[in-house]
Parts: structure tokens; sequence; C-alpha cells
């Protein structure tokens, strides 16, 4: 262990002080030539066809001034010189031609005001981009060119100084050229290349340094060798060392990538530390252009936490990630889909891990995992079909919950009495509709230490669903609209329950349930009628300052429901409940009943596939009713002081309730309200809430004795009595409100613009769900968005919710803020947190300082208390072509021990 520790930390001391200058054998580096030559091969055995060769071409020529030696073999060409050969351009302020040798010499000159050398050679050569340099000699014979302080952009890095020769083989040879990510004429920083050799494939160079403000560093290479491949090679991946307090010195995310084709690759990461942790990960990506895209990752840790010798240390924490994403483009096979979503971890995972090392609070925080893995295809007639597999996990309860598959299969609604060659309006039996709805499905609840046991498949629960809704919709008296139909429903499962009840003296019962393997079917129905209109009201104001109208929209809605009794013993899946150990005088099981003296029964598709809906029998009437209401006022941006807008004062508030005749208790409902109010343009509240209109008494046994906590505290139930016996008409059960706001809110918008340009990005490069999720956790990084033109933002937002359930009030209170300061035209600092009024204290904070370095970028980013207390500072290069180019320090403070 002390080996493998002083093994490490060498390797990141010597790492730490090269590995901003490091050539990676898959890097894309690459150098376009700067002047190409003719496509055809020259062969001197051979006579050049006039057609072909460059020999015949005419050299043509325009300047301010033109002049010529005495043979005219010279010429000489002063202000805006431009002269073409072929595919090759050629504009400077002057421009010599010696027709003889066959050689074109351009270069700027010295303006004698402000002594600056203008007039520059900017030349192109076929499809190649325009470069710039301070002189070039060209041979329009042999095609060679020699280059004195060339600047020119190349698959976004710019070449700049030094001298470049071409020869007749293509070849580029370079001396003292820079290469750099600035765009500046004179870069910050740049790789120096001494000396090298560029072919069509590759790139060779002797000793390669680092330049930084035009001082010379000693991180470089002896030699490099840059390939410029036409496709993914593969390659080592050098790692990036580190510290980190819980697990000592790393090497982390070394390995190899590997470039199978043009449409599939992998890569192969490690992370070793020097407490004996370890990491492992293999990610996949692969896409066929106009079809689909996707990308796999498996990732495993061995954590070890504490001392030497503790138990935590020698027993190592295993965790496992599996994630997979699929997606199609949606012209590849119209009418057909298929995506996928697999995100499945160990329960430890991204505590042991630090999400990863990434330090994402939301994703440490994040206790379900959801998967869906997904076939679906629509006909023309609109009928569709689709096969999934579902699972989602709870880390902290180990539950998992598998579907696998599930399928469907609906047929939208259709007028089966209707005809298309129809003339007039509708017969009344015209308006009739008819649908038709199946699901079916596997399905697995357990722990996930259990999923693959042996016995595993013996908690698979299978079964259908079918629904067949009736309907027919019409208005009468022209304002009233009415909707009359019906739903069949009906399940079939595979496996039922079998409950066996032992019953005791004191009249309490304890149930066991067996799972019984077996078809069985039942079917449910039920009749609805509804009609709904609208109610308009206007307040017009002519003498109230700028608001000039009141108008108000109430939408009330009442619906009739019928459904027989399904609960009896013997209708559909219900059994009655039966003591195993007593017995009745005729010597049959005793029933077993409530407390209100009814025999008890218990449904045979309890916690099956689909349980179905079956209810006791009801009659019910529904009410409800929706409101909006505008306000119109004098629009202070008109300037012809005619224009009007309208700010709605409440958005949506609606009421709802209903009343059951056929309820042996409790017949009227609680009576839930929500709404919206929008105060100003920048601030609106949303609001819900419930009231009960009855009271509440004490819960009793069947003995008649109070039934209480284990506090010892009574216990309440609902009573039958209405609150108005008492003078009140009800009480409030649940209340809560929430709304944001932005001090600035130009940032806001900014920020909320930037993140759906990061979204509709996503859509249209047809990212992958799991691609999606890294952008949006991108978008939530307080560095992702930098906006220097505002100066300062803050942001807040705040939620209330008060519940007093049957005498047991709670209430829960959350506030997050964020915001963002400008110290200086450069340096930006973000921060975000929140405060928890449960336990009176704030929520891990998150500091983020930015500095704009113009092609660097300095980042720190830090958490300073809290579990997962850390920092880390980043300096690297703004562009992504030399994204190795940093230097990164993080220290994660976050232990699992104490």
């Amino acid at each position: 262990m002390k080996l493998l520790k002083g093994s490490i930390l060498l390797i990141s001391v010597i790492l730490l002080t090269h590995g901003v200058g490091k050539a990676n054998v898959f890097s894309r580096f690459s150098l376009q030539q700067i002047i190409q030559q003719d496509t055809s091969k020259k062969d001197t055995t051979k006579k050049v066809a006039k057609n072909n060769s460059g020999l015949d071409q005419k050299v043509e020529y325009k300047a301010d001034s033109v002049k010529f030696n005495k043979n005219k073999s010279v010429v000489y060409l002063y202000g805006n010189a431009r002269v073409l050969y072929g595919d090759f351009e050629l504009d400077a302020d002057y421009i010599r031609y010696d027709s003889d040798k066959k050689v074109i010499f351009a270069s700027g000159r010295t303006d004698p005001k402000t002594n600056k050398y203008v007039g520059k050679p900017i030349f192109k050569s076929g499809p190649e981009g325009s470069a710039i340099a301070d002189s070039i000699y060209y041979n329009s014979e042999t095609t060679r060119a020699k280059v004195f302080g060339v600047f020119s952009e190349q698959e976004g890095g710019f070449f700049s100084g030094g001298q470049s020769k071409k020869q007749i083989d293509d070849e580029l040879h370079i001396k003292n050229v820079m290469y750099s990510t600035c765009n500046l004429p004179h870069p910050h920083f740049g790789l120096m290349i001494s000396k090298g050799v560029v072919t069509e494939k590759q790139i060779i160079t002797g000793p390669v340094y680092m330049i930084i403000e035009d001082i010379p560093t000693p991180l470089g290479l002896p030699f490099a060798f840059f390939p410029k491949p036409n496709k993914r090679t593969s390659g080592i991946i050098l790692p990036s060392p580190g510290e980190d307090a819980t697990r000592g010195f790393f090497l982390q995310n070394g390995g190899y990538y590997l470039g199978l084709n043009d449409y599939w690759d992998a890569k192969f990461l490690g992370s070793i530390y020097t407490n004996g942790s370890y990491e492992t990960s293999v990610n996949s990506q692969y896409i066929k252009r106009y079809k689909y895209s996707g990308n796999i990752g498996i990732n495993y840790a061995s954590v070890k936490n504490g001392l030497e010798g503790t138990e935590a240390f020698d027993n190592p924490k295993k965790d496992f990630s599996i994630r997979w994403s699929h997606s199609q483009n949606a012209n590849a096979n119209p009418g057909t889909t298929f995506s996928a979503s697999v995100n499945i971890t160990s329960s430890s995972y991204y505590t042991n891990t630090a999400a990863n090392q990434t330090y994402d609070i939301r994703a440490i925080a994040n206790n379900t995992t959801n998967s869906s893995i997904s076939y679906s295809r629509t006909f023309s007639n609109n009928m569709n079909y689709s096969l999934s597999m579902t699972s989602n996990q709870t880390l902290s309860t180990r539950d998992v919950s598998i579907r696998l598959p599930e399928a469907t299969f609906n047929v939208p609604t259709f007028s089966p009495f209707d005809s298309k060659t129809r003339v007039g309006e509708q017969k009344w039996y015209q308006k009739i509709t008819v649908g038709y709805a199946l699901q079916g499905t596997n399905a697995i609840d357990t722990k996930d230490s259990l999923l693959f046991q042996n016995d595993g498949l013996k908690r698979l629960k299978s079964g259908f669903s079918h629904s067949i809704p009736i309907n027919m919709s019409f208005t009468a008296l022209k304002y009233l609209n009415f909707s009359l139909g019906g739903t069949y429903n009906e399940v079939w499962n595979f496996q039922t329950i079998r409950n066996r009840y032992t019953t005791y003296a004191d009249n309490t019962y304890t149930v066991r349930s067996d799972t019984v393997s077996g078809f069985k079917r039942a079917g449910s129905y039920n009749l609805s009628t509804s009609m709904s209109t609208k109610i308009y009201g206007l307040k017009v104001f002519k003498n109230l300052g700028n608001i000039k109208a009141l108008r108000h929209v109430m939408t009330p809605n009442v619906s009739f429901s019928y459904s027989p009794d399904f609960t009896k013993a013997g209708s559909g899946p219900f059994l009655a409940a039966v003591s195993e150990n007593e017995f009745e005088s005729d010597g049959s099981k005793k029933i077993i009943r409530d407390a209100n003296g009814l025999p008890l029964t218990y449904s045979t598709f309890q916690g099956m596939a689909y349980q179905g809906s079956f209810s006791p029998k009801t009659a019910s009437i529904g009410f409800g009713v929706d409101n909006t209401v505008e306000l119109k006022v004098k629009s202070s941006k008109d300037t012809t002081g005619t224009g009007e807008r309208k700010i709605p004062i409440i958005q949506g508030l609606s009421i709802n309730g209903s009343y059951n005749f056929l309820a042996t208790r409790n017949k009227l409902s609680t009576l839930g309200f929500s709404g919206r109010s929008q105060f100003t343009d920048k601030l609106g509240i949303n609001y819900n809430g419930t009231f009960d209109p009855y009271d509440i008494e004490l819960s009793t046994d069947l003995s008649g004795n109070v039934i209480r906590n284990a506090d010892g505290s009574a216990t309440y139930v609902r009573s039958n009595n209405y609150l108005l016996k008492r003078g009140r008409l009800a009480r409030l059960t649940s209340i809560g409100f929430s709304f944001d706001y932005s001090l600035n809110p130009e940032a806001l918008k900014k920020k909320n613009e930037a993140n759906d340009k990061l979204s509709e990005t996503a859509k249209q490069k047809g990212l992958s769900p799991l691609q999606s999720e890294q952008l949006a956790a991108i978008s939530r990084d307080p560095n992702a968005f930098v906006d220097f033109n505002i100066p300062w933002n803050f942001s807040f937002s705040y939620s209330f919710q008060y519940t007093n359930d049957l005498g047991i009030s709670r209430t829960s209170n959350t506030l997050n803020f964020n915001g963002d300061l400008n110290l200086t035209p450069k340096w930006k600092i973000t921060y975000n947190s929140g405060y928890d009024f449960q336990n009176n204290g704030l929520t891990p904070m998150n500091i983020g300082i930015y500095r704009d370095l113009h092609c660097w970028d300095m980042s720190v980013n830090w958490v300073p208390y809290g579990a997962y207390k850390s920092y880390s500072l980043t300096l690297k290069v703004k562009a992504s072509i030399l994204q190795d180019l940093k230097l990164s320090k993080r220290q994660g403070f976050y232990n699992t021990y104490q």
C-alpha cells in the first residue's frame, strides 16, 4: 500500500508539472496546408496536357500602379495589388512577379505616419481558407511556396509567425510557428513549434513548448506526433492527478479511447486512490445520421472509508451504475418510434462517489431513479400500440418496481353510426362515439437484494385491463353543453390472493395472504352525464384613472355519475372475510364484521397487476366553478393615448366538490380550490387549499375504547356531523401558496432564454435523454451562464404549505435564492442557497467566482459548509479543441465516517 501511495504521488507531481503541455495520440490537432498543389501529380517523363497543366495558365494581375523592368520580365505592382493564377489568389500592398523565374513575391509596407506594417499579403489556394502573412514567395511552375509570419485560422485554431515552406510533394515544412486558440494577431499564449513537417495525414515536430505572454515556459515536449485522421483514432487518455481529503492522492479518469468506426466508439476509464479505492467505467456512443443515436455507460466503484484496520476500510463498499439512452430521428421511420432511457444504480452509488466526483448536490440528494425502453407504432387510421419496459427504484428504501413488458393498444374514439358521405347536420345517434383501450403487464415489486434470487419470478404479477368508453355530446338551449356516456372496464389477472383471518376474543384479527396462480376476470361499469356553460360579466369604468374595465368569466359545471355495488361477497373479485379458528353454530366459518356490523369483504385482486375500479354503490353529483378575472387598463407604453392592455387578476380559480347520495356516511366530499393571481407583470402567486365540511371526533375500537398513538395521544376520525351544527361552514384542512421573483427581471429573462436555447439545441441535434440531462446539469451550474452585461441580479422563490389532518397540524416552508454580482467588467460572483425553516439554518450553499481572461477561463466553485464541503479551481482554454490544456485543483472534504 505504501508503494502504491508513493507511485501515485510521484506520477501526480510529474503530470501536474507537464500535463498542460501534453500531446495525446488521439488529439484532433491538425494544420491544413497553406498552399495546395494542383490535384494532378506531375510526371516529368511525360508531356503535360495543355488543359491540365498549370504551366499554360495565365497570370492575371491589377494594381493602382504597375511598373515593368527594361525587358518587361518583371512586373511591379503597387497599391491594392492583386494576382490570380489558377485557383491561387493573392492580395497585397506590394507584389513583384518575375515571369522568367516564375516567382511571385508579395509583402506589405511600413506606413510612415503610424510606423505600422500595413497591406500584408492575403492569399488563398483552392477551397482552403484565406491566410495573412508578412511576406510570401510562390513559384507558379513548381507550386512551391515560402511564407514568413503567417496568420491563418484552421478549425478553431490560429497559426502565426515563423516560416512555412511548401514542397513539390505537398509536404509543408514549418519553423518557429505558434499555434493558439487566441484570435489576436499577437496571441496571449500558444504552443511554439520550433520545427516540423506537415503531411496529409500527420504532423511531426521537434521541440514544442508553451509561451504565455511572450514568456517561454518549461512546459513542453522534446518532440510530438499529431495525427490528422479522417476518422476516429484510438489512443491513450492520460489521467488527471489530484487529492481527495477522504481517499488521498489520485489519478483520475485515465484509460484508453477506442475508435471502432465512424458510427461507434468506446472509452475505457479508471481512477485509483492511495487508500485503495478505485473506480472503473466503460462509455460508448453510437450514431447513424438521420436514423438514431445513443450512448451506453457502465460504472463500478470500490470505495474504502476510515482508517486502515477498521471495518469500513477492510470491507469496501461496492457500487455500480448502468446507463443507456437511445433516441430515434423523427423522420427515420414515420409512425414508428423506439427510445430508451435506462438508469440503474446501487442504492449508495451517488453518495459514496459524490455523484461520480461531480459534487452535484441535486444528484447526491436524488432518491429515485427511473428507466424505460419503449417501442410504439401508429397506423394510418390512428390506431396505435406500444411495448415498453419500465423500472422505478427508491434508493433509500431499496424498493424496486419493474414492468416487463408493458403493452398498450388504443382505438381512438369513432362514430359507428355516422357516415362519411353524410350531408347536413348529425342526427342525435350519429353523435355517439366509442373507443377502446387495452393494457397488459408483467409486474414485480420487491427489494433490490431479492430481485435476482431463485424465487424472484414467483413474485411476478401478470394481467390485462380493458376499457370501452361510450359518449355523446350535444348543445341544448344554445348555451348549455351536455355530455352523456358511460364506461365499461374489465380486468384479467393471472394471480389472485386468498386471505386467512385469525380472530381473537377482543374482536381483533390478523391476516395472512397467499398468492394463488390462476386466471380470473371481473368487470365493472359506470354511467355519467355532465353540463357546463359560460357566464360573462363586464363592468366598464369611465372615471377611475387608468382602469378602463373589469371582466369576469365564470364556467360552472354539474355532473352526475352512477355505479352499482361491486364490493359484495361473490360479486366480481370480492370474497367474504371468514375466521379460520372460529365457527358459527351451524359449523360454518364465522364471518368477520366491520365497526358498523356489516360483513367484511376483500378483493382477490388486491396488490395484483390490475386491481380494477370496483367501488361500493354510488350515485353522486359533482359540482364546480372556474373563474377568470381580467383588468383592462391604459397602456403606459402607447404614445397615442388609446392603447390598452389586460392584467389577469385571477387565472383559473376553481372550486370543486361532490355529494354521494348512497354513501353511508360523509356524503359530502371535501371542497378543494386552486388558482393563480398575477399582481404585476413580474410577480404571480399560485395557491391551493381544501375545506372539510365535517367535524372530527375521537377514534374508538369495537369495544368503545379510544385508540391512542404510541405517545399516548388520542387519535381522531372524520365525524358524520356537519360543522354547521357548531356554527361553522367548514374547517381548513390544507392551504398553500408559492411564488418566485427576480429583483433584476432582465437577468432572469436572459437566463431563461439561455436555458431555452440549450433545450432547443438538444432537440435540433437529437441529443439522447442522458445528454439532455447533462445539458440541464450545465444550465443549473452557477458558471454555466455568465452574462457580464448585467451588473447584478437576485432571485428567490418561496413556497408555503399548511395541513391540519384530523387535529395534527404540519407546516412546511421552502425558500431558495440565487444571484450574481459583477465586481468588475471581467469578474463575476454567483451564489445559490436556501433557508431550512425546520432546522433554522441555511441549506448547502454554492459560490462561484468567474474571471474572463479573453481566450482563457478561470472559475472557482466553493461549497463552504455541509456534508459535501469542497472547492475546485479550474484554469482552462475556452476553445474546445484544446480542452486538455487546463490546470484544475479540487479538494473534497466530504467523508462518510466520523
